[in-house]
């Protein structure tokens, strides 16, 4: 059982998937490193899985644009 990020468009088409990784704090950190990336890959939000149990999102990796 391991931690991956489903990569959605922003209509949440699935485009792709992270890779697998040990633990949630992995799988955090390494969003946290890779958000620019994805974006300019037109990834524009994730979902956090551990193993095919979604745990949150969709989480958009744009900034808010709330005041």
């Amino acid at each position: 059982m391991g931690w991956t990020w489903t990569l959605e468009d922003s209509l949440g088409e699935v485009k792709g998937r992270s890779e697998e990784f040990e633990s949630r704090g992995d799988a955090e950190s390494w969003v946290g490193e890779e958000f620019g990336a994805l974006l300019e890959q037109g990834i524009d939000q994730v979902r956090l899985f551990d193993d095919e149990t979604e745990v949150y999102g969709p989480m958009s990796l744009h900034a808010s644009t709330d005041s």
